[in-house]
């Protein structure tokens, strides 16, 4: 069988209605009150022009926090993942997380857990977007048993997701082939965990992981080939090395037109982040830029905070993280 090559990307970023339920109203489609010279209208105070102000700036997309920025500290045994919505909320003032299932990888069917957790982001305000599910087999395996084994491991991540009040699972579409080999298993894996998540209301997004998932056109082609309005993508800033080499990265898909290419399937967006400048601005990613290509296809939702530096400590480096993406929406507000 040979699969529909990936269009270029203009025709696929015309096609991003076609994204559905993940896209929210474009910034430009979103009028916010102005205010006269004076600062506002006859009774209008100063606080409601702000929150107006606030809004229409949080309308360009909002800010979560992935729980990977955390995981140092979680493997250290400092915190556990229960303690992930409490960190969030009252350390850096977020209120939308999104989990990693290694660091809970034998809870996914533990019930009183996983209603403690629940309980735990009710109690601090916060919400549940999605698990990004690792370690449960390649749903890009040549291998039709271990593809059909790594698809019904997943299963319990997307029961784990509905009762956690998740939109989605994020997994990986890895495999072992020829880029055409394992294109047309990730279809058939992706496809077919789409159809048992779609029962549960629950979206499968794609994450740009290393690989054949790293190469802009080859996972925008598997989407294509899927099409399916819960199967969709979670584009990363930093995640383009198809394969690395002992000096480091020896095949870089370039990460600005990667995310253009995966933008029109995304249904989340993970704001990679490693290391900054005096001026607060990430030196490997340049974070208007990219935040441009991400409101120009549309996308509104919320954009995921996944700090994986070294040069500071966690906290800071989402605090770090969380003040660059505050910056760039107000420039683009």
């Amino acid at each position: 069988m040979t699969l529909p090559k990936f269009e270029k990307r203009r025709s696929f970023l015309r096609r991003s209605a076609q994204a559905g339920a993940g896209l929210m109203l474009a910034p430009w489609m979103i009028q916010a009150c102005g205010t006269d010279s004076k600062g506002g209208e006859e009774g209008t105070d100063t606080a409601e022009t702000m929150d107006e102000s606030t809004a229409a700036a949080t309308a360009l997309f909002s800010i979560s926090l992935a729980e990977w920025s955390l995981h140092k500290a979680i493997r250290a045994g400092e915190y556990t993942n229960l303690d992930f919505p409490g960190l969030a909320k009252n350390e850096f003032g977020i209120d939308a997380i999104e989990y990693v299932s290694q660091l809970f990888k034998d809870k996914a069917e533990d019930m009183p857990y996983l209603t403690d957790l629940k309980q735990r982001c009710d109690d601090n305000g916060v919400q549940s977007l999605l698990i990004m599910v690792d370690n449960e087999g390649h749903l890009g395996d040549l291998d039709e048993a271990k593809r059909t084994e790594a698809i019904e491991n997943h299963h319990k991540w997307v029961t784990a997701a509905k009762f956690l009040g998740c939109h989605s699972i994020r997994v990986n579409a890895a495999g072992e082939g020829t880029p055409e080999e394992v294109q047309k298993a990730a279809v058939d894996g992706l496809g077919r965990l789409s159809e048992f998540a779609k029962q549960h209301d629950i979206n499968v997004i794609v994450e740009n992981h290393g690989g054949w998932s790293s190469d802009g056109n080859w996972l925008a082609g598997v989407m294509s080939a899927i099409n399916m309005d819960n199967c969709g993508t979670l584009p990363d800033f930093g995640n383009f090395c198809i394969e690395r080499s002992e000096d480091g990265c020896a095949n870089m898909f370039d990460r600005y037109e990667g995310v253009e290419l995966l933008m029109p399937f995304a249904k989340a967006v993970s704001a990679k982040s490693h290391d900054f400048n005096e001026a607060g601005d990430e030196i490997h990613t340049d974070y208007m830029k990219m935040m441009q290509i991400v409101s120009k296809a549309g996308y509104s939702g919320y954009v995921g905070i996944e700090y994986e530096g070294s040069g500071m400590s966690e906290f800071e480096g989402i605090k770090a993280t969380k003040a660059l993406l505050e910056k760039v929406r107000s420039q683009m507000g």
